[in-house]
């Protein structure tokens, strides 16, 4: 941190906090939030493509393919502001805004759409109901697909097949004496008909059932995909009731279509080789009949069709119109993760969240001012502008702000606090240091500098002067000071911020977004910012006056009450220790005692939150008796909850959508109404990945955490840290299995929060500590450790206390999705200070007896015997070149 105090200095630094200011504002107003579907609602699919049948690897390359597919598929959907991107190689995230029908979401997405269209060769064998020849030709009307140019044939479309006579029976179908004759001929009896099967079977490439049942053998694909220009869903213009699908043709496609349709139409009609399957993904979706349009050896030349079905509906003809329309994945994908979250819910979780900032920021800022009066305020002040410079550089950068992340957000207030608190309690100590030399000064005998100033230069020149202490220099020395720990502790939380953004998923990466982003603006907010306030108030006239005002005159109460008695707190370590253990010993055996309540995110499942909006109670007992009534697997051990107000959670085991129906109409049915408030799809390979990700999260944090420490400091103060850590995060994970509550991705997230903010307090502990040692080469080290404990110890509390405000606000107005965050965070910074004071330092303690580093005091030395040599050596060149 510079020490720059000049005029110069202070106007680069108004200036430069003038700019961010302003950029910030801009970004704040100009750039609209991009909310996570979270908080706006809308469906989140994540897919991954899967290698091809034909070996086409799941690389990046064509995983981005895959996406281009996609997009077409959900700009024909019509849905405004979708977003995709790829994830790692092989994984798609498609985020649909205002999408509340996941089901059909998916169903269109992840659909590969492999579509090709095949030569019927003949009828197989075992169909389900198997008709005679003649009713390919003229099926009954629910059942009937037919193949027709779009437009001019339709009048055709509909006079009667064959020959173009009328025929007898049923609807125009053979007649019963045709039909016994036509089956006694072929040597069979009518009614158990085998069909008419290929003449080469050789040549048959696929056997599949069509809508009616019977299995049509078929020929190798005589027209890909991507030989379909477009296709497009209409009313038929003859019915005016039913739909039907257009598809145009491009390219070889044209001339593919004239060519099979030519051979087709070449077979009499009631022969399966009259007709032409279409297929997608393996299905039959229309293998129509060419009607007497179609010229044998010519075919249609006009390079479109018309798909007709009559179970075609709106929605079922569009569908199909999209997946012709957009082509076929180059690969196919799998559903590994789905979330839906309804629009009511979103707007209460923002509502929540900026009512627990607003009041948190409030109680917060209340706080630091009652403890360090004006600096205090000035301080607020700083923070209300770090929340603009926080949000205006999430809009700017294009995050998406879900829910976890409004929690990183405003838990990054406490960084911005911190700060200034650690330069603030320096800044009281160089003051009262200050305060002393000049006492000392003056008993001596020696003048106040203010007198001298009276007498002129002459008598300046003759004695020294007693200079008053200066709030100034104080705040900026202060700051100086303060730096390395302000330096250290805002790293160690971007390691756990950014641990977060590369192991964790969806919303919870958000967290780590906001958290990094937050804690960058809590550097500029109480380094640069705030720094320009305090600096121009004490420079005021009134205030060095009065410097009582500014809360940086005297050291508080606490703490020179702890450094007057100067309690020996390591005097207990032995005994803290031994209690520690024993939490460990209590908090390892809890999963041994009661099972984990695993998230469906480390389990894979499902969960299905539900609002009663009927006029009839349901208890969880009494959900939880209709959910085991219904008929699905796992429904007898399906886990009901209450989450937030009433509302009702389903957590089963992987199930399909109609599974899913079939829960909120039974829950209907019993309460008179229920909203879906938020569907969550985990597949097991996904809470595998998801699971086996979060133990890499937590080791790696605390690897790097302790190889950073002993880096900045010494090996044993990074080794206590990291078991300090460790004791935190068994304890806070033992205490949520003892108490049963979900341990989730969320959940991951206050862990890793937890690391960053306790490693902020072992890292200003262990500061002050090397510090401490460097001044006092005399001292045993325990001792020197104690007195820094109780030098730093009201900073922890009064950065703790401010965090454990806004996270109260975040338990009780957070609703229930951040609740069991704020707890577990409440939980992990309360230890966190405990374990700082009782586990880290009694453990460097006991390792300082192996550490061979030179102790802070010999490096001192050695650097200042450095600068010596060298100041030397240069007054010794006498600037010659050779």
């Amino acid at each position: 941190m510079s020490s720059q105090t000049g005029a110069g200095g202070r106007w680069i630094r108004a200036l430069i906090s003038l700019l961010v200011i302003l950029v910030a504002f801009g970004a704040a107003w100009f750039i609209p939030p991009r909310l996570g579907l979270d908080l706006s609602g809308g469906t989140q699919i994540v897919l991954e493509t899967q290698d091809g049948p034909d070996g086409t690897p799941a690389n990046a390359e064509n995983t981005d393919m895959v996406i281009e597919v996609l997009r077409q598929r959900i700009d024909s959907m019509g849905v405004a502001e979708a977003n995709m991107s790829r994830s790692g190689s092989n994984r798609i995230i498609v985020e649909l805004p205002g999408v509340q029908d996941p089901a059909e979401a998916a169903q269109v997405i992840g659909q590969t759409a492999q579509l090709t269209i095949h030569p019927v060769l003949g009828t197989g064998q075992g169909g389900q109901g198997v008709q005679a020849p003649g009713d390919f030709a003229n099926a009954p009307q629910d059942t009937a697909d037919e193949a027709r140019p779009p437009a001019d044939a339709e009048e055709g479309a509909e006079e009667s097949s064959g020959d173009g006579e009328a025929t007898e029976g049923g609807e125009g179908g053979l007649s019963d004496e045709e039909m016994a004759e036509l089956f006694g001929n072929m040597g069979g009896d009518p009614t158990a008909g085998q069909g008419q099967p290929a003449e080469n079977p050789e040549d048959v490439a696929l056997t599949l059932p069509d809508s009616t049942g019977t299995y049509l053998q078929l020929g190798e694909a005589a027209i890909q995909g991507d030989h379909i220009s477009g296709a497009n869903a209409r009313l038929d213009n003859a019915t005016g009731a039913s739909w039907v699908v257009d598809v145009n043709f491009r390219g070889e496609g044209r001339d593919e279509w004239a060519a099979l349709t030519g051979e087709a139409a070449c077979a009499d009609f009631g022969d399966p080789r009259r007709r032409v399957a279409i297929v997608l993904d393996n299905e039959i979706i229309s293998a129509p009949e060419l009607n007497n349009s179609y010229v044998c050896g010519a075919g249609s030349r006009e390079g479109v069709t018309t798909i007709t079905n009559t179970e075609f509906d709106s929605e079922s003809a569009n569908e199909l119109a999209v997946l012709i329309e957009g082509g076929s994945l180059p690969l196919p994908v799998t559903e590994v993760q789905r979330q839906t979250v309804g629009p009511t819910l979103g707007a209460a979780a923002i509502q929540a969240s900026a009512i627990a900032a607003v009041l948190g920021i409030a109680f917060t800022a209340l706080y630091i001012t009652l403890v360090y009066r004006l600096v205090g305020l000035l301080a607020s002040v700083a923070l209300a502008f770090y929340t603009l410079i926080a949000y205006g550089a999430l809009v700017a950068i294009g995050a998406t702000l879900t829910l976890p992340g409004l929690a990183g957000f405003v838990l990054a207030i406490g960084m911005a606090i911190d700060a200034n608190v650690l330069i603030f309690e320096r800044a009281r100590e160089e003051y009262q240091r200050q305060q002393q030399v000049y006492d000392a000064n003056r008993a001596s005998g020696m003048r106040d500098s203010d007198d001298e100033e009276a007498k002129g230069a002459a008598a300046r020149r003759r004695r020294r002067r007693a200079i008053p202490p200066s709030l100034e220099k104080a705040f900026v020395e202060g700051g100086r000071k303060a730096w390395s720990a302000v330096l250290d502790t805002n790293i160690t939380t971007l390691i756990a911020a950014a641990l977060l953004f590369f192991f964790a998923s969806g919303t919870v990466q958000g967290f780590g977004v906001t958290l990094s982003i937050g804690t960058i603006a809590s550097m500029v907010s109480a380094l640069v910012i705030a720094r320009v306030l305090v600096e121009w108030a004490v420079r005021r006239a009134v205030v060095r006056r009065h410097p009582a005002i500014t809360g940086l005159n005297k050291i508080g109460s606490v703490r020179t009450w702890l450094t007057t008695k100067n309690p020996d707190l390591m005097k207990s370590r032995r005994i803290a220790l031994g209690v520690a253990a024993l939490i460990v010993v209590t908090a390892v055996a809890a999963p041994f005692v009661r099972e984990a309540n695993l998230g469906v995110e480390f389990t894979g499942g499902r969960v299905l939150e539900y609002e009663i909006t009927g006029d009839q109670d349901l208890s969880v007992n009494d959900a939880r008796e209709v959910v085991a009534g219904l008929d699905f697997p796992g429904s007898d051990t399906a886990v009901v909850q209450e989450a937030g107000d009433g509302d009702l959670a389903v957590r089963t085991g992987d199930i399909s959508d109609d599974d899913a129906a079939s829960v909120q109409e039974a829950l209907d049915e019993a309460t008179g109404g229920v909203e879906l408030l938020s569907d969550e799809l985990i597949g097991p390979s996904m809470g595998d990945e998801l699971r086996n990700r979060a133990l890499i999260a937590l080791g790696a944090a605390l690897t790097l955490q302790l190889l950073y420490l002993a880096w900045r400091f010494r090996w044993s103060f990074g080794l206590s840290t990291m078991l300090s850590l460790a004791f935190n995060i068994i304890l806070v994970i033992g205490l949520f299995i003892w108490l049963g509550k979900s341990i989730d991705g969320v959940f991951l997230a206050a862990i890793l929060s937890v690391i960053g903010f306790s490693v902020n307090d072992t890292v200003v502990v262990f500061d002050r500590v090397r510090d401490e040692w460097a001044r006092d080469d005399k001292s045993p080290f325990p001792e020197i450790a104690n007195r820094a404990v109780l030098n730093t110890l009201p900073r922890t509390v009064n950065t703790t206390v401010g965090a454990l405000i806004i996270l109260s606000f975040l338990t009780f107005f957070g609703g229930s999705s951040l609740q069991d965050f704020s707890i577990a965070m409440l939980v992990g910074l309360s230890t966190g200070v405990v374990s700082t004071v009782f586990v880290a330092i009694p453990l460097a303690i006991f390792f300082q007896r192996w550490d061979k580093t030179p102790a802070p005091h010999v490096l001192k030395e050695r650097k200042a015997k450095e600068r010596s040599a060298a100041k030397a050596a240069r007054e010794l060149d006498d600037g010659a070149v050779v």
